[in-house]
């Protein structure tokens, strides 16, 4: 039952209008959604239990990338890129030294030849240097090719990829409420950053934009604290800015039989280089923090469908204890509310659709009227966003309590290919 047995939802006789309603929102696309390890991925012998320890290396060579169903770790920088005019070749030479020192960064050692205090003395180091001494941290890069890459706003192909971008890497909709700021959507190119330590994962994305320089540019970025996933059945489920715990009903990492039919592209599903790969949709989605907090307690779990404490459902149990929608209380009515986030985001009410969630909060500070610029760098991993995000982001869009707390203002999708051969780089099949 319930931690409050007299706040059944039907009960509470309250609005869910808060006096500044920011919109549609996905807060926890997916609360049933997850993650699992990658056959054959290696970590260090200090890594137990699906957890990452400052001497945790993950390897960027392998059949899938790392940072998608590796566990997520505690720090994120995501940068989205955009490509210069410059010609396929020059891509592909973009590409191949981002891999380059991206194998090096991710084992714990300085992105170049030289590092960043050896080589010639009057000549800019290989490596800015803030990392020195800091050990791997359990550090991901995981890059990504968005549609613009394949045909640009103005139908141009410019790198002659066109006839190769995959249809599930559609140009995602615009979603009721949506509030996008143009400066925090799209990219050609993006790379997400995860590590336990941020300082780890900030020199990472710093030296590959500096490697970029002249063939492309960073469109923006964002920082991000605290994983909102568990992503093993090691790791305790976290919480989000709004209190709860976030990601109860993650797929766990051991269940591979769903990562394989929810996450990663399979053998005729598009072109075979994604064969392995899978599809990012990101979306920065702010919170309403001052209302959230002038909100009863009652009020809070009704929107979200669980306890704040426990994190059990409304229906009773423990956090772990499968939602009970048929479940009702006084005058008939569903304990677990129509409108409920964790009602909208369930695979029993999404065709069975999951999403492998590796969302982040994030504190930008504040903005001009004095609120707090926080809330949920949402991150899902998928087979097919036609199926899977896309249809409930617009369910959850329409209908969600949460919307009254929570406005997305940015958005990016990317197809994300398989890993790579030593040596090569993701995606290399899709230039051959």
């Amino acid at each position: 039952m319930p931690e409050h047995d007299d706040q059944e939802p039907e009960a509470r006789g309250l609005s869910r209008r808060g006096l500044f309603g920011l919109g549609a929102g996905l807060l926890g696309a997916g609360l049933g959604a997850g993650a699992t390890f990658a056959v054959g991925q290696a970590v260090s012998a200090s890594a137990g239990g699906g957890t990452a320890t400052a001497a945790t290396v993950y390897p960027f060579y392998d059949d899938h990338q790392a940072g998608i169903v590796t566990p997520a770790q505690d720090r994120l920088h995501f940068a989205s890129f955009d490509v210069a005019d410059i010609s396929r070749d020059d891509l592909v030479g973009l590409l191949q030294d981002w891999a380059d020192a991206a194998a090096l960064m991710t084992a714990g050692t300085p992105a170049g030849r030289y590092g960043a205090v050896n080589g010639p003395y009057d000549a800019p180091p290989d490596d800015t240097g803030e990392a020195l001494g800091l050990p791997a941290s359990g550090l991901t890069l995981t890059f990504g090719f968005g549609p613009s890459l394949f045909t640009s706003a103005d139908g141009t192909d410019r790198f002659g990829l066109a006839s190769q971008r995959p249809e599930a890497l559609v140009d995602l909709p615009h979603f009721p409420a949506d509030a996008l700021v143009e400066t925090l959507t799209g990219g050609d190119l993006c790379i997400q950053a995860c590590s336990e330590d941020p300082q780890v994962a900030v020199h990472a994305i710093r030296n590959l934009s500096r490697i970029a320089f002249g063939r492309a540019a960073l469109r923006w970025s964002q920082l991000g604290f605290g994983r909102t996933s568990s992503t093993s059945t090691a790791q305790q489920t976290p919480r989000n800015l709004f209190g709860f715990k976030d990601g109860t009903a993650n797929i766990k990492a051991e269940d591979r039989t769903t990562v394989d039919a929810q996450v990663w592209a399979q053998p005729g599903d598009g072109p075979s280089w994604m064969d392995g790969g899978s599809y990012l949709v990101a979306r920065k989605i702010r919170m309403t923090i001052e209302t959230w907090d002038r909100t009863s307690l009652r009020e809070q779990e009704a929107v979200i469908g669980r306890t704040k404490g426990e994190g059990a459902p409304y229906s009773g149990g423990t956090e772990f204890t499968a939602p009970d929608f048929s479940a009702t209380g006084q005058g008939g009515k569903p304990l677990i509310a129509a409108d409920s986030h964790v009602r909208l985001a369930h695979p029993d009410q999404n065709s069975g659709a999951q999403l492998l969630r590796r969302g982040y909060n994030f504190v930008d500070g504040n903005d001009d009227l004095g609120r707090l610029n926080a809330g949920l760098f949402f991150i899902a991993y998928q087979r097919d966003p036609r199926t899977q995000f896309i249809p409930i982001q617009e369910n959850l869009a329409k209908n969600d309590a949460m919307n009254e707390y929570v406005r997305h203002v940015g958005s990016g999708i990317w197809a994300i290919p398989p890993g790579a051969r030593t040596g090569s780089f993701p995606g290399a099949s899709l230039f051959a």
